[in-house]
């Protein structure tokens, strides 16, 4: 089983930039076996994926809408990966949520309908 965690969401200005963080419970596989995903939703729109990582770290992924802005990244050792994003936009806002699927392939795919195991969600506001 898998538990995953998010955390740093929060309220930034325009232009601005926010890492979020995602960890594991102490009772769960290594991160290590599985692709990660992030995905975002705002209200009334539909969950989308912002980025996806494989297992080893070796394939990247993301969407034109945030390509050149947003940057996924994993520490296998930590347990942990991460989302750096940069000159966000209002139309950023939503929740986002890490999750996963075990790595049964080499790439990784953005479809949520992909992703076994999912994180809580946390807010991130773009807004002046």
């Amino acid at each position: 089983q898998l538990q995953l965690v998010e955390s740093g969401g929060g309220l930034v200005q325009p232009g601005g930039s926010l890492k979020l963080s995602c960890g594991t419970s102490e009772d769960s596989l290594p991160l290590e076996y599985y692709n990660v995903g992030w995905f975002r939703q705002a209200p009334g729109k539909e969950r989308e994926g912002v980025a996806c990582i494989s297992n080893t770290g070796g394939t990247t992924n993301y969407p034109d809408s945030v390509k050149g802005r947003f940057t996924i990244s994993r520490d296998n050792a930590k347990n942990t990966a991460s989302l750096r994003m940069h000159s966000l936009k209002s139309e950023d806002t939503a929740v986002y949520y890490c999750a996963a699927v075990p790595a049964v392939q080499p790439d990784c795919i953005m479809s949520s309908s992909e992703y076994d195991f999912w994180g809580q969600g946390t807010q991130v506001t773009v807004s002046s």
